[in-house]
């Protein structure tokens, strides 16, 4: 039996994760993308994983940069959710009108999110049609205050009591 990509579809909108968009910079150039693959591995050392499809300008910035931000986003932020996974035709240049701010790497960090994590690449593993990001914490900010936005079978909800 040979398992569909609908079939892998459907099942996995039973998993419930929360929303963030990595950034990356390079050259002056700024782009991100809303994406869900994204986990801590090890505090000490402080790193994480990302995936991100190989065909993606975020993914070929992240690459030449070697460095990229992850801000998680709250219930609040639903429209740049959608704004960076491309469901807005006037979102052709997804930085505009962003406010962002930077820490050690470059890589733009989105105002207003609930936590912010900026990453220097340590490996990079190709894996299909993606690539997996290992990376560096190098700096981060947030309390865990606040409503997250949460993502589950292709909708957005908030967190109930």
């Amino acid at each position: 039996m040979t398992l569909s990509p609908e079939q892998l579809r459907a099942a996995m909108r039973a998993w419930t994760s929360g929303v963030v968009i990595v950034t990356a910079a390079h050259e002056g150039e700024k782009h991100g993308m809303t994406v869900n693959s994204f986990t801590s591995v090890s505090l000490e050392p402080p790193l994480i994983i990302i995936s991100l499809q190989d065909n993606t300008h975020t993914r070929k910035l992240v690459e030449r940069a070697q460095a990229f931000a992850v801000t998680i986003l709250s219930f609040d932020q639903r429209e740049l959710a959608d704004r960076f996974a491309g469901r807005t035709p006037e979102s052709q240049d997804r930085m505009a009108g962003i406010e962002t701010e930077t820490l050690v790497t470059g890589a733009p960090l989105i105002k207003n999110g609930l936590a912010w994590f900026d990453c220097r690449v340590k490996q990079s593993i190709n894996v299909g049609p993606n690539t997996m990001f290992v990376a560096e914490v190098v700096a981060a900010r947030g309390t865990g205050e606040g409503e997250p936005l949460v993502y589950h079978n292709r909708l957005y909800h908030r967190l109930a009591e």
